[in-house]
């Protein structure tokens, strides 16, 4: 029972691991590389967890091989263009100024009905206003539309507009995170302020608070608290 427990506990790192060295990607945004990569490591892992008889080694030495072999290819398709192309194949245009490409989408194995529903998620109901709509490598769609038919811009109409910057989390379900305190030069002291001045006596009665580079808070109190 300890041998299954720690083989399977060896095993799920070393997947973990294999799945960090595809990057922060969703399954749908793989390319077909990473996809075939991230299944092979679970079939190799799946028989050594099972069966006992077959030596841990036998599962570890295969997926470090592919680990490698995919650190090589990801280092190939950064340094070669064509390299990349041969192994992620390149963007297809699938609709120009307003028209659909029948052999771009036939090439790429692609049905109207399938174009019709990202063109949809895209927020896009009419053909006639997309300039260009780009099948990338991962599958999904990328929408250009005619600039008249785009929403206007605060820039478009001559307006100023403060920038808020990028907030940061300070207290996430009532712990402190001191490092993003000091990454906003900021001080428990305030910190006690701005609590205080919301009338919350200890920040265990906070979901979740940030900061901008402004300056803002956004606060949320523990539902039940007060």
């Amino acid at each position: 029972m300890i041998t299954a427990l720690i083989r399977t506990i060896i095993l799920y790192l070393l997947i973990i691991l294999g799945i960090r060295l595809l990057g922060k990607r969703q399954i749908g945004e793989l390319e077909p590389s990473e996809l075939v990569l991230s299944l092979i490591i679970a079939d190799l892992a799946a028989v050594p967890m099972q069966d006992f008889g077959i030596p841990l080694l036998m599962g570890i030495i295969p997926i470090l091989t592919l680990m490698c072999l995919s650190a090589i290819l990801s280092g190939l398709t950064v340094r070669s263009i064509r390299f990349r192309a041969l192994l992620c194949s390149r963007p297809s245009i699938v609709v120009k100024d307003g028209k659909v490409l029948p052999r771009e989408l036939n090439k790429n194995r692609f049905t109207v009905d399938e174009l019709m529903e990202e063109l949809r998620m895209a927020g896009i109901s009419d053909l006639s206003t997309v300039k260009y709509a780009v099948l990338e490598t991962t599958g999904r769609i990328s929408v250009l539309t005619y600039a008249q038919d785009r929403p206007p811009t605060a820039r478009d109409m001559g307006m100023k507009v403060q920038e808020g910057g990028l907030p940061i989390t300070i207290i996430s379900d009532g712990r402190v995170i001191t490092r993003n305190l000091r990454t906003r030069n900021l001080s428990e002291k305030w910190l006690a302020e701005e609590l205080a001045h919301r009338g919350v006596k200890d920040a265990r009665q906070v979901f979740l608070l940030t900061v901008d580079e402004k300056g803002k808070v956004y606060f949320v109190e523990k539902e039940g608290v007060g």
